[in-house]
């Protein structure tokens, strides 16, 4: 007999088969398919989640592999587009998830677009220019999102609802500098600890297309360092 494969999952006394059924029909936006993204994909796909949207432009490049949990060293040499690489991956850890591809940019003339639809999106970029861009998005199509960043061995996550919550803005009112803030380029970031970040955004994201999110976790800023245990 074949074994269901969200039963672990389904035993979990706040999930449950109720909270099954409703992430069969979620809709999820990813915006980058990098660190964050790959984690949060693979996370999302293996707990059910009906129907994934993967945005992102860029290729796989050997220096990817480290943190990019998605990707392989063939991957990298053919330089493939991240977003078709990983809907591969994908299709072959769960068929019954619907993986839709785009590997596009994301900005201001595209993405309403590219969020139609969608009950969440999720954070996986790397620069605060998309994420105020993903914020505003958000305000003026009321779709929720959920932050997530990393730098070196430090995160951070935070849900937005829009009307239920504060946003992006509230606690940045205005977008930093580039050259205020440190980068990934610059600082370095340890691949365990991205995990660690998309893992936490993931579970957000469960509770919220479940309705059993806390109204105390929306608009929460979880931080973690991961090396110094702050």
């Amino acid at each position: 007999m074949e074994k269901d494969r969200y039963l672990r999952q389904k035993r979990f006394h706040a999930f449950g088969e109720s909270g099954q059924a409703a992430l069969s029909k979620a809709r999820v936006a990813i915006i980058g398919v990098g660190a964050l993204g790959t984690v949060i994909a693979e996370r999302l796909c293996r707990a059910g989640v009906g129907y994934l949207r993967l945005i992102d432009r860029d290729w796989v490049e050997l220096d990817n592999l480290a943190r990019q949990t998605l990707f392989d060293e063939q991957d990298a040499s053919q330089r493939r587009p991240k977003a078709i690489a990983a809907m591969e991956k994908l299709n072959a850890i769960n068929s019954e998830v619907h993986i839709d591809p785009h590997v596009e940019d994301f900005q201001p003339s595209n993405a309403e677009y590219l969020v139609e639809g969608c009950d969440l999106f999720m954070d996986g970029s790397d620069n605060f220019e998309t994420r105020f861009l993903l914020n505003d998005v958000s305000l003026e199509t009321s779709i929720p999102w959920i932050h997530g960043g990393v730098l070196g061995a430090s995160g951070q996550v935070m849900t937005i609802v829009p009307g239920t919550s504060c946003c992006l803005r509230c606690i940045l009112p205005e977008m930093p500098s580039a050259d205020s803030v440190e980068t990934c380029n610059t600082a370095g970031v340890v691949g365990a600890a991205v995990s660690m970040i998309a893992s936490l955004q993931v579970i957000q994201a469960m509770k919220l297309l479940t309705a059993s999110m806390p109204i105390g976790d929306r608009s929460t800023w979880f931080m973690m360092d991961m090396w110094d245990g702050a």
